[in-house]
């Protein structure tokens, strides 16, 4: 089928300049043409995108599915089917936002994520890293109280991740999320906020588990991400070839340097933080964790300009969990107190779609680009605050072709 949204302007995200009168040509799901005028042809459906701007759909690089409500006792007692009813929800949701893609932080999605390709779910394109690998005790140890393995090599895994120590168990644990599907790993180098048993300054993993892992995603052409506050654990995961931090709010000046020298992406993820200092009491978020959670908190837009200041590469992502997504963004806006709106577009847009090893692919409009797209009254540019109040600016979504959202 043929598309054509048409008397728009389109916004290029590689120069980051919007196009004037443009014509947006869509084949099925992909963008074939994006030119000056009318197309002379005679297109199936025509979209009049008089006065609104075409720009690609978000792209989240921080997400879970998985972590669907911030009630953690009640979430211990779900079903799988009460587990999938949310997950959908929170799915539908997402691209109600205009996210047309997501990258999930961990937790198996799969069931999600077919379930979407076969329009028994609405949601976005997921590029998913599976179970979370983390130490015994470690930030994605969720298991509570358990018997002693037999051996140290023991995996335990559950629906959100895979506990397993040592390199030899790295190397297995990240074997089987790969042969599964998982288009890249995760794993924990640090404590972290909403787990209860692991303190926040703990430093988790050896540099020799962390290889394991590293070299594991090396041989099957991707990468591994890791959850990391404290910037002993961000150089550990560095040195060790790891290519993205997620957070990173605690980096102090020298870190930042060696991972801008390596060429590493941080992913900042700051809105959550502000989500469960807003909403953590009331849906029984433990306090111990918002303890933690003030800490990280209290860092995290420092962290952001000392980054930005040592040229450290930088996406963008949430990590929002269950009745906190529809904060999702709300990022876009704390970004842009950080640095040029531009630059908050590009992390996005261009080194989102890089995370997602989806370079070409999503967050630009152009020939051959897959038709991801947002019909918005309002240039993202010009007013960011106004992009975010997607349920008035954003006339459109479209995924792969298809309009998702319309609200013309």
């Amino acid at each position: 089928m043929r598309t054509e949204i048409r008397n728009t302007s389109v916004l290029d995200t590689t120069t980051m300049t919007m196009l004037e009168n443009r014509t947006v040509v869509i084949e099925d799901d992909t963008i074939v043409d994006v030119t000056a005028g009318p197309s002379g042809a005679d297109p199936d459906v025509v979209i009049d995108g008089t006065g609104a701007h075409v720009v690609p759909g978000i792209i989240d690089a921080h997400v879970h599915f998985r972590l669907a409500t911030l009630d953690f006792a009640k979430m211990t007692r779900w079903s799988e089917v009460e587990f999938g009813i949310a997950m959908a929800t929170l799915s539908r949701q997402t691209l109600e936002r205009g996210v047309t893609t997501v990258r999930d932080l961990g937790g198996d999605v799969e069931g999600l994520r077919r379930s979407i390709a076969a329009g028994r779910a609405s949601g976005p394109h997921i590029v998913r890293a599976g179970r979370m690998l983390s130490q015994t005790g470690g930030h994605g140890d969720t298991q509570g109280d358990r018997p002693m393995p037999d051996c140290a090599c023991s995996l335990r895994h559950d629906a959100f991740g895979i506990v397993c120590d040592g390199p030899d168990a790295v190397r297995s644990a990240a074997r089987h999320n790969l042969r599964d599907g998982s288009d890249f790993l995760k794993i924990h180098v640090s404590g972290g906020v909403a787990t209860p048993r692991d303190p926040l300054e703990s430093i988790q993993y050896t540099p020799e588990e962390v290889r394991a892992a590293v070299v594991e995603a090396r041989h099957r052409g991707t990468y591994v991400a890791a959850h990391a506050y404290l910037p002993e654990a961000i150089r550990m995961a560095v040195d060790e070839g790891v290519h993205s931090i997620e957070h990173g709010n605690l980096v102090d000046d020298e870190t930042a340097a060696a991972m801008a020298a390596a060429g590493a992406v941080m992913v900042p993820t700051i809105v959550t933080y502000d989500a469960m200092h807003d909403l953590g009491r009331r849906l029984g978020f433990p306090a111990r964790n918002q303890a933690k959670n003030d800490l990280v908190r209290n860092e995290g837009r420092a962290a952001v300009e000392r980054a930005v200041r040592a040229g450290v590469t930088l996406g963008l992502g949430t990590d929002l969990i269950g009745e906190s997504q529809d904060r999702q963004l709300e990022e876009l806006r704390i970004r842009a107190e950080l640095q040029p709106v531009a630059d908050v577009l590009h992390s996005m847009w261009v080194v989102n779609a890089g995370l997602c090893r989806l370079d070409g692919t999503i967050g630009v409009v152009a020939p051959g680009s897959r038709a991801d797209l947002i019909l918005t009254s309002v240039d993202p540019l010009v007013d960011l605050t106004g992009f975010t109040d997607h349920e008035r600016t954003h006339r459109l979504v479209m995924k792969a072709g298809t309009v998702a959202i319309d609200r013309r």
